[in-house]
């Protein structure tokens, strides 16, 4: 268990709730500092009231709660763009001039390459902030790269929220990479500026260019080479779809992105090259001293991105902690690197690389040891494999329900994967960072180089058959944050009963089964207690659903195939569990929901024949009507534009709508209409 006397285990709890509310609810910093120096004077108050008396009052520690909460709010608070005077959110005119600075290059879109760059200037004024940066392919491309500065005229666009229930988040996403706004380019919208200005990341990008150029001379295949990329140099935009896919379904692509694994695979290394240093006087120091410098290092080398620093300061701090050779001190250094990484970026909590690494690591050092200990092998190779085992299987169990809240499946193979390629994954970087450095100094051996391939070209082809394995994956399953919550009470208690049994523990495990039941049995209740139809956005088609209880039938236009139909509909029943879809249906003009009479205008423009008003109209595939006429007839209190409708046309509805004060909704705008009963 971690040392309840460790001053940042008690301040962490207090810091992240204070982040929560901080990013959930605004607050003025006034207000923020006026609480803080309350706290503050306070607090030093007791504290000397305590020195005078020896015996430390109550009201220390709840202030220094507060403290603490107060800190976890005001650090987000300030991380916010309207209380930051050079962001340049507030310089925005209709009319911009900017330089961007490329900060990053991002894996392209069928359309699009695209990058995060930073706002340096905006009408001629010094600015930051970053934004993502779209530029349409052409054949006639320019050459950006990293430190590239770019003039351009064009407008800010915000970037689109999620149209459909339940649907991946993009803007929340990029939000939390501080990531605001975004700027569509073609070749002719903008110019790139001399600049000899190098920052970090563009030293580091030259680097990496320079060991591709280097590594392209050898032979590696498009796929090796993307490879070596992701895994070495923190870079993985050049990984195909198919192959991401692969790892993915093989329950490995935690592998792709450099994170824990790595950089403790590296600490791994480097601790067996550096320990012949403990033998000399101040060993251990100089040891350490030199690991955290190669960790930086490496750190550098992969671009700092925000996955590599977390995994480098979490690692320092396992170091330091290895260092005192207590296990204590392994988690106290945790506590402390993630306590340090959310003071100085707070936003780091609500990022799931971010989760999963701690909790992977967390779950490590706390459960492994248990399950370690169920079996001791005679013979060193079985251990070995058997420590992986335990090792893979810890992780797993610990970030089993983060996995399921924000992926929605499990790859049942996953031990399967973790016995091969975790070995592989060793000798993939230990081999890597040789074959990197002798082909810098044109030293490698065209048979290192084949051999090295190979390796790479094994591993895919394992992972490729890993994912074929489609019985061993499940998709698509439904799990909420209270279920999340849930099981990680289970699994706090079941741990803590299986280190200290007693019946105390086993009362709280047997709760945390009995909460479980509750959440599931809530959650069918809500569903099944719930009505609503709803118009679902998709461009070009036309779609509907209405749910009585788990009971969903769909409406849809004939243009509409299954696999259109499929990723909205199935991230709506992913969210709502136990749901049942019974029917596929046509679309008709005249639909009843609940009480309300609903009409379908199609791209025919029928609506005279009608003998009622009905309350919602609905209009699909552009029709050619009256649009003011059909108001003045029908006066319906609800219209909705889906995304099969011409956008000149949605413009001019919306605008007569304004003047006519009827609600209007465009899904293209405003995403999904939901309408309960």
């Amino acid at each position: 268990m971690l040392n309840f006397k460790y001053l940042p285990v008690h301040f962490s709890p207090f810091l992240i709730i204070g982040i929560i509310f901080g990013n959930t609810f605004d607050y003025t910093l006034t207000t923020i500092f006026i609480i803080a120096i309350l706290a503050l004077l306070f607090l030093v108050y007791f504290y000397f009231r305590a020195e005078l008396s020896f015996n430390p009052p109550k009201y220390f520690v709840i202030l220094t709660a507060i403290l603490f909460l107060i800190i976890g709010v005001l650090s987000i608070t300030i991380q916010k763009p309207q209380y930051q005077k050079e962001h340049y959110t507030n310089h925005i005119i209709t009319y911009n001039h900017s330089i961007l600075r490329i900060n990053k290059i991002l894996k392209p879109n069928k359309y699009y390459q695209r990058f995060e760059a930073e706002i340096i200037q905006l009408n001629k004024k010094n600015t930051k902030g970053k934004v993502l940066v779209n530029i349409k392919i052409d054949s006639l491309i320019k050459n950006i790269t990293v430190d590239k500065l770019l003039f351009t005229t064009n407008e800010y666009k915000e970037i689109k929220q999620a149209l459909n229930p339940y649907e991946f988040n993009y803007r929340e996403y990029l939000k939390k990479q501080q990531i605001h706004h975004q700027i569509i380019l073609t070749n002719e919208d903008y110019k790139i500026l001399n600049s000899k200005q190098k920052t970090l990341r563009g030293i580091a990008f030259s680097l990496r260019e320079k060991i591709n150029q280097e590594l392209e001379k050898y032979d590696f295949s498009v796929e090796e080479l993307a490879i070596i990329n992701a895994l070495l140099l923190g870079q993985r935009q050049d990984i195909s779809k198919e192959l991401f896919e692969q790892y993915k379904n093989a329950g490995a692509i935690h592998i792709l992105a450099v994170s824990g694994l790595h950089i403790g695979i590296v600490l791994l290394i480097l601790n067996l090259l550096f320990k012949p240093l403990e033998s000399i006087k101040n060993g251990k120091i100089i040891k350490l001293v030199l690991l955290v410098i190669s960790l930086w290092l490496y750190a550098f080398i992969a671009g700092f991105s925000a996955s590599v620093v977390r995994a480098v300061t979490m690692f320092t701090a396992i170091a330091i902690g290895l260092a005192t050779n207590r296990q204590s001190g392994v988690k106290n250094s945790l506590i402390a690197s993630m306590f340090i990484l959310l003071l100085l970026h707070p936003l780091y909590l609500f990022d799931v690389g971010f989760q999963l690494s701690y909790t992977a690591v967390f779950s490590i050092v706390w459960i492994q040891p248990f399950f370690s200990n169920l079996w001791k092998p005679k013979y060193k190779i079985i251990n070995y494999f058997w420590q992986l085992l335990t090792v893979s299987f810890a992780a797993q169990l610990g970030i089993l329900p983060l996995s399921l809240l924000y992926f929605h499946q499990f790859p049942g193979l996953f031990f399967v994967s973790s016995l091969v390629i975790i070995p592989f994954l060793g000798i993939v970087l230990g081999l890597g960072f040789l074959v990197i450095i002798l082909a810098l100094v044109n030293f490698l051996p065209q048979f290192l180089a084949t051999f090295y391939g190979t390796v790479i070209k094994t591993m895919n082809d394992f992972v490729a058959f890993i994912s074929q394995q489609e019985s061993f994956v499940f998709q698509d399953i439904s799990f909420s944050l209270l279920l999340m919550i849930s099981f990680y009470v289970l699994l706090i208690n079941t741990m803590n009963w299986l280190e200290a049994k007693s019946i105390k523990n086993l009362y709280f495990v047997l709760i945390s089964i009995l909460l479980i039941q509750v959440n599931l049995v809530y959650e069918k209740v809500k569903v099944q207690k719930t009505n609503e139809f709803i118009v679902f956005h998709q461009s070009k088609n036309s779609f509907f659903g209405n749910r009585k209880g788990n009971k969903l039938t769909i409406y849809h236009s004939p243009s509409s195939t299954k696999s259109k139909l499929y990723s909205p509909i199935n991230s709506y029943k992913t969210g709502l569990s136990n749901l049942d879809v019974q029917q596929n249906l046509s679309i008709n003009n005249i639909l009843k929901i609940n009480s309300k009479n609903v009409l379908i205008i199609d791209s025919l423009g029928v609506y005279d024949s009608l003998n009622y008003n009905p309350e919602m109209v609905i209009l699909i595939q552009s029709p050619k009507i009256n649009f003011e006429r059909m108001i003045q007839k029908i006066k319906p209190k609800t219209i909705i534009a889906d995304g099969s409708n011409y956008k000149s046309y949605v413009r001019l509805w919306q605008k007569t709508c304004e003047n006519k004060k009827i609600y209007f909704h465009n899904t293209t705008k405003n995403g999904a209409y939901e309408y309960h009963y």
